[in-house]
């Protein structure tokens, strides 16, 4: 599959297009860029950036919190967001670690598992009652009413 190839999918009418082809483009540049020669080993920018002390994993993990925000704003589900906050947590804390964090970096690939629980989510186009966004009208276990008194 060419790169070109692999930033197109089949998405429900109702999808952001070019907010998934973004998300994936970013994914892609942070996480599998380049591959290593004589291997099938992809690395991206985030293991690089981590040979920066401190200012290089702070620098990948803003990056990948603006998966994280592209996914609250096409709807993802919180329970998901959440779940893709720990990767970038986990991705950053790891990644921080001297000498070995970009080892880490290079191994555990947060924004293409975030990437990939975007398109599970943009692929079900919100039909599960468990991947729908709660609405105003929904009984969750939150609601905050706002009122001017």
């Amino acid at each position: 599959m060419t790169d070109s190839e692999s930033l197109v999918m089949d998405l429900p009418e109702s999808a952001d297009e070019p907010a998934v082809r973004r998300v994936k483009t970013v994914a892609r540049v942070m996480d599998e860029a380049v591959r290593i020669p004589g291997t099938d080993i992809r690395v991206g920018l985030d293991p690089v950036l981590g040979v920066v002390p401190g200012a290089g994993d702070a620098v990948a993990a803003g990056v990948s919190l603006y998966i994280v925000a592209e996914a609250a704003y096409l709807g993802v589900p919180l329970s998901t967001v959440v779940r893709m906050l720990a990767n970038v947590t986990a991705d950053a804390a790891l990644g921080s670690i001297p000498v070995i964090g970009p080892v880490f970096d290079a191994v555990l690939k947060a924004n293409m598992w975030n990437v990939s629980y975007i398109e599970e989510f943009v692929a079900t186009d919100g039909d599960d009652d468990e991947t729908t966004p709660a609405t105003a009208d929904d009984e969750g276990p939150v609601q905050i009413e706002i009122s001017e008194e």
